[in-house]
């Protein structure tokens, strides 16, 4: 899966002496300009971690209602790790997360696929 450019124009991260910004990252696939709703628009490699998280069960009435949000959570924790890569650095050189959710309660799918990038401590983060 290719994340691809921005889908507008601006940058995807700028580098500043030692530093790189980021730019905000959403779950829309460059490829279709559509938000990634499904399991299915994922990698193999990144299902067989969800599996392992109780995710990508394969039922569709258990996944119908948690894979958008687990989808979304990977992919953007993916892309943030590819543009981290590109710049020479890891997740753990992400100092700083900020998530907006508009459903809070969403925010504890979001923290258990956080945990598959971040296996120990996570970055300081704020949730809006």
């Amino acid at each position: 899966m290719s994340m691809g450019k921005p889908m507008a124009r601006y940058a995807a991260a700028k580098r500043v002496g030692d530093f790189v910004f980021m730019s905000g990252v959403v779950a829309v696939d460059p490829a279709t300009r559509r938000a990634v709703s499904t399991y299915e628009e994922l990698p193999e490699a990144a299902q067989a971690p969800l599996r392992g998280l109780g995710y990508a069960t394969g039922q569709m009435s258990v996944d119908v209602f948690e894979a958008p949000i687990v989808a979304q959570s990977w992919f953007v924790l993916e892309r943030i790790r590819q543009i981290a890569a590109e710049h020479g650095g890891t997740m753990d050189d992400v100092v700083k997360l900020v998530q907006y959710f508009t459903h809070l309660p969403h925010y504890a799918f979001f923290n258990r696929v956080r945990g598959l990038f971040y296996p120990g401590e996570p970055p300081v983060s704020t949730v809006v």
